[in-house]
């Protein structure tokens, strides 16, 4: 005979291991206090420069990191440095050449535990008609508004940024950081 009781109560637990196994595992879209930056150095003087417009989804959990996914789009023509002479420059034929390539992508589907909070994504980055790999090294803050926090050094010469008289590394450094904050609420 079949003692129902237990077969309830069985089912259950199952049921609720089950249901906490994806627990932190969600689709994310970016929301209001999000950035994404970049910085560096022009004749030894620090400069930096923003984003506007940048989109982010991500699928992300912890306990499932082979499932996560990344994908970043960044207007080209929402480049800048907050200088009215630089920012066209900045993105014209010499640097991201906008017109031409209107949107970078950052998409990443690799992803690595570093300890506590802390993963990398290994993606790539298609910027200029190139796409070459990139990792973001990042911090997880899980909650109502999961945070993103996390940086990646671009070189930018791979990718064609800069060229002409730009191209001299010891006007501009061939490596630019890029910072980026991305508050969530879930899809």
């Amino acid at each position: 005979m079949v003692d129902r009781p237990f077969v309830r109560r069985a089912a259950l637990a199952i049921a609720l291991c089950a249901s906490s196994f994806g627990a932190w595992a969600a689709d994310y879209v970016q929301t209001n206090g999000s950035s994404l930056q970049f910085s560096g150095t022009y004749q030894g003087d620090p400069f930096s420069g923003s984003f506007p417009g940048f989109r982010t989804s991500f699928h992300f959990d912890p306990a499932q990191l082979a499932s996560s996914k990344l994908d970043v789009s960044i207007p080209i023509a929402t480049a800048t440095v907050g200088n009215d002479e630089m920012d066209p420059e900045m993105r014209g034929t010499a640097f991201f050449d906008g017109a031409r390539f209107p949107q970078a992508r950052y998409t990443a589907t690799k992803f690595r535990a570093l300890g506590g909070n802390r993963y990398a994504a290994d993606g790539t980055l298609s910027l200029r008609g190139v796409t070459k790999p990139v990792t973001l090294t990042f911090t997880w803050t899980p909650g109502a508004h999961p945070v993103l926090q996390g940086s990646a050094t671009v070189k930018r010469l791979e990718f064609g940024v800069g060229g002409g008289e730009w191209a001299d590394v010891s006007l501009l450094p061939n490596e630019i950081k890029v910072a980026t904050k991305v508050v969530f609420a879930a899809k």
